[in-house]
């Protein structure tokens, strides 16, 4: 251990847990479900609640525990929910009502295939789910997708910060692949909680009875009967997202300066894809990788800039095609822009991508 930080060999999904009690979190609530349950199952056995005082509760269900979450953010407490793609669809009115009554929180998923109760095995079919709210109403949520165990345990507090900064709930839209391997993980030193009174100074807003008698008493709640009054705070939720887009886009580049083809990939598919860039470059071709960070906010800028110079792009998801649209919407029709997936929980290899490439785009151009 230095400077308060310790590395240690982890699971994604432990890595989640490992980074909540260390950043500060005030309480978790979730459900087991494959295949994220390590992440209530580390928490269960690390037991913060007699060291930092964090609470760690298995709700009955995932409706539960999104709206355990929704009360806890509602007085300014940092906490957090998990759960795997079908127990994340039960969540959508929650998730939904935090956005529109403005409760931070952090919604982890660690996907696994669909439709329905589908598979317990890796997938990224959610990203249409979290990227387009999900839920009733105009709204988004902060998503951003990690790419190695890492950045599962770096997400974390991040999370916390943007959902305290703009009121929102925040999606970390991780996988069955990131949640279950394991890598050597640099753990940030701890963070103490907040307390009642820095909660009173830093959240205002939040109904929890903290220095009542110096302000007006705050109610959260996303209704509002009046048309007129629910217009102006729609307007300003727009406002706010577009504050968002203009400030929280992340991503990540790799040999793209001159790259002639260019993969775009999201989580456990930009890592694989990182593998087939080198492999296709090896063969000749010069490819490079756009590894979006934050889904939404999308890069849709920064993938026309770099676009301008290729000759087609090829979005590589575990999915039937999702976040194609969105490349190509940032794209345009100057170039072809392909997508390739596989389905049911199987994982592309690095050669079938290259093969796909191969066939779609590079043949066009």
């Amino acid at each position: 251990m230095e400077n308060g930080q310790e590395t240690l060999l982890l699971k994604g999904n432990e890595a989640i847990a490992h980074a909540a009690i260390r950043c500060g979190c005030d309480g978790y609530f979730g459900y087991p479900i494959t295949p994220q349950s390590e992440i209530l199952e580390t928490l269960a056995e690390l037991r913060p609640w007699e060291t930092t005082g964090m609470v760690v509760l298995q709700a009955e269900s995932e409706t539960a525990s999104i709206n355990m979450l929704y009360g806890a953010g509602g007085t300014g407490k940092r906490a957090m929910t998990s759960s795997a793609s079908v127990g994340i669809a039960l969540m959508q009115e929650g998730i939904s009502y935090m956005a529109g009554a403005e409760v931070p929180g952090l919604i982890v998923n660690v996907q696994r295939g669909g439709p329905g109760l589908g598979t317990i095995q890796p997938s990224q079919s959610d990203y249409n789910q979290a990227t387009r709210g999900g839920g009733n109403g105009d709204y988004n949520i902060i998503v951003l997708a990690p790419a190695s165990v890492q950045e599962m345990a770096d997400f974390v507090d991040l999370s916390f910060e943007l959902a305290f900064k703009y009121r929102t709930p925040v999606m970390i839209l991780s996988d069955g692949v990131i949640g279950q391997m394991m890598e050597k993980v640099v753990l940030p030193p701890y963070k103490p909680r907040r307390t009642d009174e820095e909660i009173a100074q830093q959240c205002p807003w939040a109904a929890n009875g903290i220095g009542l008698r110096n302000r007006k008493r705050n109610v959260i709640t996303s209704l509002e009967l009046e048309p007129h009054e629910m217009e102006i705070k729609n307007l300003h939720l727009q406002a706010k997202f577009k504050e968002m887009e203009k400030n929280e886009v992340r991503y990540e580049t790799h040999l793209c300066e001159d790259a002639e083809y260019l993969i775009v990939a999201f989580g456990s598919a930009a890592r694989i894809s990182m593998k087939a860039m080198e492999i296709a470059r090896k063969q000749g071709l010069k490819v490079g990788l756009f590894r979006p960070i934050s889904l939404w906010p999308f890069p849709y800028n920064e993938i026309k800039e770099i676009s301008r110079h290729c000759k087609g792009v090829l979005t590589v998801e575990i999915n039937a095609g999702q976040m194609v649209f969105d490349v190509r919407a940032a794209v345009g029709n100057d170039i072809p822009v392909e997508h390739f997936g596989r389905l049911g929980g199987i994982v592309p290899d690095p050669d079938e991508i290259i093969q796909a490439m191969r066939k779609s785009i590079v043949s066009e151009s």
